[in-house]
């Protein structure tokens, strides 16, 4: 099944049919990705919290990688991000570079 963009989607949010946002595969809408940097996380878990669409993974009550399928690249992550020694763990980087 094709993934639908901003442009297949009803207008003004109509929600037409129960369901989830499972089938809505939305990262192809971001202009920037979170970068995890593992090193300097200190497993808080707030951008678990903070992000929006559940893009932030966790197993076994650690912070694994983003699933990028359904991450808009808002930036929540990253600014909520405290880091370790001021460094963050979580940075944003330009989509395709």
């Amino acid at each position: 099944m094709k993934a639908k963009g901003w442009r297949d989607l009803p207008p003004g949010s109509v929600v037409l049919e129960g369901g989830s946002a499972v089938k809505f595969k939305t990262g192809s809408w971001r202009a920037f990705r979170p970068i995890w940097i593992e090193e300097n996380c200190i497993q808080c878990l707030f951008c678990w919290i903070y992000c929006p669409d559940m893009a932030v993974e966790v197993k076994d009550g650690k912070r694994t990688e983003f699933d990028y399928d359904y991450c808009k690249g808002c930036g929540i992550c990253a600014l909520e991000c405290p880091g370790r020694k001021g460094q963050k763990a979580i940075v944003m980087a330009e989509e395709g570079k």
